[in-house]
């Protein structure tokens, strides 16, 4: 019989990450999270190419170490209302993807992860792991592997390649 939860090992948890995309609270997995971080060292996407017009969600890059990152702004991403003043950015782990949000908040641990209703039909189902009880509100805990499809990836990591081409062949 389904009871509707997905139940982690007897005392397991897991620690989240709680933000903001406008009015709305969410969570994604600390474990996901390689970094939080300001605005500082953020070009905008048209630094790379008119190609990343294909997936407008992307507001920026960021480059350290070598390494770029696509920054997914979570109200495009989440068809929320765009909002006035994002202040951080999470740098996941594991993918090229960093997320703009209006903040966060803290972290916290949750033990039980409830599957999500049958009413979330759409995107939404690939967007959200389930939803934990925090505090006594919902709050949807994000799928990190979701920010962009591996389609949207190639066209970002194509459009980064032809930008550098670009740039040598100034040169």
């Amino acid at each position: 019989m389904k009871t509707g939860r997905q139940q982690p090992e007897k005392g397991a948890q897991e620690a989240v990450i709680l933000f903001t995309v406008g009015e709305f609270r969410m969570a994604i997995a600390a474990g996901a999270v390689q970094e939080i971080r300001g605005l500082e060292g953020l070009q905008p996407r048209e630094s790379i190419g008119a190609l990343t017009l294909r997936v407008p969600k992307v507001a920026f890059t960021l480059e350290r170490s070598g390494v770029v990152w696509f920054v997914v702004n979570a109200a495009e991403h989440f068809h929320l209302p765009a909002s006035p003043s994002p202040q951080r950015v999470m740098v996941l782990r594991s993918f090229p993807v960093a997320v703009l949000a209006d903040s966060t908040d803290r972290m916290m641990e949750i033990s039980v992860l409830h599957e999500l209703p049958l009413a979330f039909t759409g995107d939404e189902r690939n967007w959200y792991r389930g939803l934990a009880v925090m505090d006594g509100d919902v709050v949807p805990v994000v799928n990190h592997a979701a920010f962009l499809s591996k389609g949207e990836q190639i066209i970002l990591k194509t459009a980064l390649e032809n930008a550098a081409q670009a740039k040598k062949a100034v040169v």
